[in-house]
């Protein structure tokens, strides 16, 4: 059974930094495209970045600069190193794997900017 559990979201400052982890079960992290998604209150939910199993990288203009995408294939985990941040990035954030036939989604992390 697949499971993505997501771990480090809190409350944070304008312009520290976070990290986000996301551990993968189930046999698909080596085969699967990881990528990170936020929803804040009131807004769909959108891509933040991805990173698929070579190491490529996609980011989001509006993190660019400021988040990385990372995986640890040897842990099948995915990362999520936020600086800079901003009350705009508030936001349930999501860990996803992407297979070709499948997507799964972890239960969320909440990240919450504010003073």
């Amino acid at each position: 059974q697949v499971q993505l559990v997501e771990s480090g979201g809190g409350l944070v400052q304008p312009g520290g930094p976070l990290r986000l982890s996301c551990a993968a079960s189930g046999n698909i992290f080596s085969r699967a495209v990881m990528g990170w998604y936020r929803q804040a209150p009131g807004k769909q939910r959108e891509l933040v970045a991805t990173i698929t199993r070579g190491g490529s990288t996609n980011h989001a203009d509006s993190v660019k600069g400021r988040f990385t995408i990372s995986r640890d294939n040897a842990k099948n985990t995915v990362y999520l190193q936020m600086n800079s941040l901003k009350p705009e990035d508030t936001a349930v954030y999501y860990c996803n794997a992407a297979l070709a036939i499948a997507n799964y989604w972890g239960q969320g992390t909440q990240v919450t900017i504010s003073s």
